[in-house]
């Protein structure tokens, strides 16, 4: 399905006690960084695994026009994975309605 636009640029965030991730996804060359640090250089490397599994599920080529740039304050990286997810697929968190 052709997108109806040019690709906007899309912002998730996420907070835990006192941990705090935010991802921003764009148009640009394919490059993630974490922290302002390269995918590559992220340890440990089973967190460089979990932050390119949605890449690989939905193929590099669809993503080689996107940058992601994600931002972490916390010990509990492992986290991020989702918010990067997020903004691939450009789906905003479910908001919990109030009647539930």
């Amino acid at each position: 399905m052709p997108a109806k636009g040019p690709l906007q640029s899309v912002q998730v965030f996420g907070r835990k006690k006192t941990a705090t991730a935010v991802a921003h996804c764009k148009r640009g060359n394919g490059l993630i960084k974490v922290n302002g640090r390269p995918l590559e250089m992220v340890e440990p490397s089973t967190l460089q695994y979990k932050l390119l599994e949605p890449v690989l599920l939905l193929g590099k080529e669809r993503f080689a026009g996107v940058d992601i740039r994600s931002m972490v304050r916390s010990q509990h990286d492992m986290k991020l994975w989702l918010h990067i997810t997020r903004s691939m697929l450009m789906k905003p968190p479910k908001r919990r309605s109030k009647t539930s």
